[in-house]
């Protein structure tokens, strides 16, 4: 099979996220027919990365049903099938699936640090003295 033939899907879920954070592992999602080998140089020409090893799975379409109102018409069908392929790549390589969740992670992260060091120093603010010209009656420091 040509590796230009079929287009690589990849695969955006929390589980894939963490695999590709983790382990460097990336899934995507493959043609029916699409083989080991053929995954490993699609993703080597297309992304100019070392691809150690490739898994791939089937997993079938769950059997669904629809029922109309009052139970008269009953509609049976089924989800489409999917083939994953689980690529494993080489310990300093990256694809770019996941960069807008990495930028967005770490715009977070500064909005977090720059809310931390407002509320750090408005706390040392109103645990200054009072201004000078303010007398209120009843405090202890005024004279």
């Amino acid at each position: 099979m040509n590796p230009n033939a079929f287009q690589l899907k990849p695969r955006m879920s929390e589980k894939a996220y963490t695999l590709s954070q983790t382990q460097n592992v990336y899934v995507i999602d493959v043609a029916s027919d699409a083989t080991k080998q053929s995954v490993a140089a699609a993703i080597t020409e297309q992304f100019k990365v070392t691809v150690i090893k490739v898994n791939i799975t089937n997993v079938k379409g769950k059997a669904k049903r629809t029922i109309a109102k009052k139970g008269r018409l009953i509609r049976k069908g089924h989800n489409n099938a999917v083939r994953k392929a689980y690529v494993t790549l080489k310990a300093n390589d990256k694809l770019p699936f996941f960069a807008a969740v990495e930028e967005a992670e770490a715009k977070e992260k500064a909005a977090e640090e720059k809310a931390a060091k407002a509320a750090k120093s408005d706390t040392d603010k109103t645990e200054s003295k009072p201004r000078r010209g303010i007398h209120l009656r009843g405090r202890k420091d005024n004279k």
